[in-house]
């Protein structure tokens, strides 16, 4: 790996090995999801706390302020609408040459390994790593289900992270499932956890985010169930907790408990 490359890694995975990766990039083929209909109103208060945040490009041109000091994760692949039942027929969106011009940390599309489009999304992956490669940029390949959410277990998760990775992803992004140390020995590269839908307890949360760190991943890239809480700056500075300095889901209830009242404090301050 190259110098420029590792830099770029670096931004987003801290010293410690580990990251806190904040997803807002699910309008790209879901519009103006719930809480993210105003992309900058939901993304500035958590960027203090985001080791990196995932934005489409039209997004990190109008809504991402260029002196906010964090590094982005560009998604460029897309072409379909959540309308559609099959949601696997993605192409490039946006080219690794935009990307360099925007100076972002790295690059994400999404494969949907053993769908109709397998081949094309996978292709999709090589052709982008053949860029990266050019130009220093890395590449995260995202182990996308699209609705079929029972997908979502060791065999399949393993079997599309490992091709990912064979292709040449320098990090992988997948879901947590039973058995996911098995997906993440498996897989020669870092390993990050999506969120996936919003879950019903913050312990859920943190619980998952627990887990995934005890068996393998490097860190999570999560949106929904940060910025769709109640209280997103509390849930994120918990589980920068659980990533960053080993605390248990107890300790991270803790700070979600103590962030959550201070926010509580301030909101009454101002009525």
């Amino acid at each position: 790996m190259d110098w420029g490359m590792s830099n770029r890694m670096s931004r987003m995975i801290k010293s410690d090995g580990k990251t806190v990766m904040l997803a807002c990039d699910h309008g790209y083929f879901m519009g103006p999801t719930r809480k993210l209909e105003v992309p900058r109103r939901t993304i500035e208060p958590l960027v203090p706390y985001a080791d990196t945040i995932a934005v489409t490009r039209g997004v990190l041109r109008t809504s991402i302020d260029p002196k906010w000091d964090v590094p982005i994760l560009l998604r460029v692949s897309g072409g379909v609408s959540i309308l559609k039942e099959d949601l696997s027929d993605e192409e490039i969106t946006a080219s690794v040459k935009d990307a360099v011009r925007l100076n972002v940390s790295a690059v994400a599309l999404s494969i949907f390994v053993g769908t109709a489009h397998e081949k094309q999304t996978l292709v999709n992956l090589s052709k982008l790593v053949d860029e990266g490669e050019e130009y220093g940029m890395p590449v995260m390949a995202i182990t996308a289900v699209g609705k079929e959410l029972e997908k979502r277990d060791a065999r399949y998760l393993s079997l599309a992270s490992r091709i990912a990775a064979e292709i040449g992803a320098h990090i992988v992004k997948t879901y947590y499932c039973e058995n996911f140390h098995k997906v993440a020995e498996g897989t020669p590269v870092p390993v990050v956890v999506a969120g996936g839908p919003k879950m019903n307890t913050d312990e859920d949360v943190l619980n998952l985010v627990y887990n995934a760190m005890q068996e393998g991943a490097i860190g999570v890239d999560m949106g929904r169930n940060i910025w769709q809480s109640d209280y997103p700056v509390a849930m994120i500075k918990a589980i920068r907790a659980i990533v960053h300095e080993n605390a248990t889901v107890k300790e991270a209830l803790d700070v979600l408990r103590e962030n959550k009242s201070v926010a509580q404090l301030s909101a009454a301050s101002k009525n």
